[in-house]
C-alpha cells in the first residue's frame, strides 16, 4: 500500500513542478506567477487541475 501512495505522491510532486515551471516561463504578471506558485504549494493536485483549466500559458 504505501508503495502506491508513494509513487502517487512522485507524480502529483512531478505535475505540480511542470506547472510551476511552466508558469514562471509563462507570460503573465509577476503577481498572478506568485499566487498560482502558493496555490501549487498549500494545494498540489487541485492546484495543478485548475491551472489545467485556468492557469497562464506561454506567449
Amino acid at each position: 500500500m504505501s508503495m502506491e501512495l508513494g509513487l502517487i505522491g512522485a507524480l502529483v510532486l512531478g505535475a505540480a513542478l511542470y506547472a510551476v515551471y511552466n508558469i514562471w516561463n509563462s507570460g503573465a504578471s509577476t503577481g498572478a506567477k506568485v499566487v498560482w506558485s502558493i496555490v501549487l504549494f498549500f494545494l498540489p493536485l487541485i492546484g495543478f487541475i485548475a491551472w489545467l483549466f485556468f492557469g497562464p500559458r506561454k506567449t
